[in-house]
């Protein structure tokens, strides 16, 4: 049984994806990250979800049966789990705590993730981001797509590609409200996210995923914010 403090649950295809940290120490990056994984197949919401029916949330701090590592390079963090006995939440971090971790444990060497490909999880704080979120009038699907720039380099690609796929849920479900009531799109920058959000400090959980072109890529499963912010209640509006 090891302690992790989730740091992400995001929509992959198929199932979910989840990672964090444990209390094991790590030369680089502070703590060693984790991606829990099944033997086979995705991990689905039944899995990440406790004996009292609570589904796990970024920060919150758990008790899960990681069986074995399990490497394929460049994902040297994945770890064969046992989601049988469910998983347990110990507590929260949450205030204070919560701003201090995100401080701390930004990842001193991102491009070993965003350039050289040597691991494939990393935490950043961004200093500017563009984004967007887009769902189509026939479908219930946001599309979340964020360009962020960290210590001087900007990620993401061209603005005409639009960023890195987002796929963090809590992301993905203030789009939904954010986003007009039969579909539609909006870009959005951080002073934007600050006049709505409250948001002064964006944190993100970069991980690399295979993709259809047969090599991996970025994706942002974990979008963080101080002060925390809030899904709103209700439709979304264009303003």
């Amino acid at each position: 049984m090891a302690t992790v403090l989730i740091l992400a649950v995001a929509k992959t295809l198929g199932g979910l994806s989840v990672a964090g940290m444990t209390t094991e120490h790590d030369k680089v990056t502070g703590l060693r990250w984790v991606r829990p994984t099944r033997e086979h197949g995705p991990i689905q919401m039944a899995d990440l979800t406790t004996r009292n029916h609570q589904v796990l949330r970024p920060f919150d701090v758990v008790e899960i049966n990681l069986l074995r590592h399990r490497p394929v390079p460049p994902l040297i963090e994945n770890c064969v789990t046992d989601f049988g006995d469910h998983p347990r939440v110990l507590r929260r971090l949450q205030g204070e705590r919560r701003q201090r971790f995100l401080h701390k444990y930004c990842d001193p060497a991102p491009q070993q993730v965003l350039r050289s490909q040597q691991r494939s999880l990393c935490l950043v704080q961004v200093q500017a981001v563009t984004g967007s979120f887009r769902r189509e009038a026939d479908s219930a699907a946001v599309d979340a797509r964020l360009r962020f720039r960290s210590a001087g380099r900007v990620y993401g690609g061209s603005y005409v590609k639009g960023g890195f796929a987002t796929t963090d849920l809590r992301w993905l479900e203030m789009g939904s409200k954010w986003l007009p009531e039969g579909g539609g799109w909006i870009e959005f920058d951080e002073s934007a996210l600050e006049t709505r959000l409250g948001i002064e400090e964006i944190y993100l959980v970069v991980s690399l995923h295979y993709t259809e072109q047969r090599r991996f890529e970025p994706v942002i499963i974990g979008v963080h914010s101080v002060p925390e912010y809030q899904i709103p209640v209700g439709s979304g509006q264009t303003d």
